[in-house]
């Protein structure tokens, strides 16, 4: 069964309780930062009303971003800021959202290269689909095995290590999840299978550039501001 759009929420978790890479949403990164990036992105969203969009925060900082962004913000508990494992109360929003929400998708503020065209298509694909979940993919053809040796690809035959004839496999983007909601009270995240039963988005990879050290915060503001310059958003 597919989704209705009024059913869905998208929202942006954020914090600066951050330890490796301190208070990176709010940091400047080339003339903007991380945050303002990503919220300019989602006011060009049309596949789903811009009301059905918001924030959750705990900072003030972060609060102030995006009202200048006139986004919807919920008020995360300071409790929710600093939680690292349990689900219900990282997304303490599960159930105090308006009752007209049964899905809600979430995107990613550590992703500065993400294109607009990829987070519509990723809430095209959540709402078509009949699985419950769906997750952000990048598409890999090329050699893997266990610690112990032992080959997880099909070389199908070949003694040559050729990538244009292994099947392709699918690596986690971290960037781009969908969940219903009724599910991260009883402690799941996007199904309640495991492993998870979801919906794979394909993207590529270079969108996928994740911000989670130091070293990828300077990387990525370099690789951004090639982006810019080659009309690349």
């Amino acid at each position: 069964m597919t989704k209705k759009c009024e059913e869905v929420a998208l929202i942006v978790q954020a914090r600066l309780s951050s330890e490796r890479v301190p208070e990176k949403m709010i940091r400047p990164f080339g003339d903007t930062t991380l945050l303002d990036i990503l919220f300019e992105k989602l006011g060009q969203i049309t596949v789903i009303p811009q009301t059905q969009i918001f924030v959750s925060a705990y900072d003030e900082p972060i609060k102030q971003i995006a009202r200048n962004h006139k986004l919807q913000i919920y008020h995360r508990s300071e409790a929710s800021a600093l939680e690292e494992a349990s689900l219900p109360r990282i997304f303490e929003w599960h159930d105090m959202l308006p009752k007209q929400y049964k899905y809600v998708i979430i995107v990613s503020a550590c992703n500065p290269l993400l294109k607009v065209s990829t987070i519509e298509g990723f809430i095209e694909t959540y709402l078509e689909s009949t699985e419950p979940g769906a997750f952000a993919v990048i598409p890999k053809k090329t050699y893997y095995w266990t610690l112990g040796g032992e080959s997880l690809t099909d070389w199908k035959g070949s003694p040559t290590m050729n990538t244009k004839y292994v099947d392709t496999l699918y690596e986690a983007a971290h960037c781009l999840y969908a969940s219903p909601l009724d599910l991260v009270g009883k402690g799941y995240w996007m199904s309640d299978t495991v492993p998870p039963r979801l919906a794979l988005y394909p993207m590529d990879e270079i969108e996928a550039f994740d911000i989670d050290y130091e070293w990828q915060f300077r990387i990525g503001e370099k690789l951004y501001e090639d982006f810019m310059d080659s009309g690349s958003r």
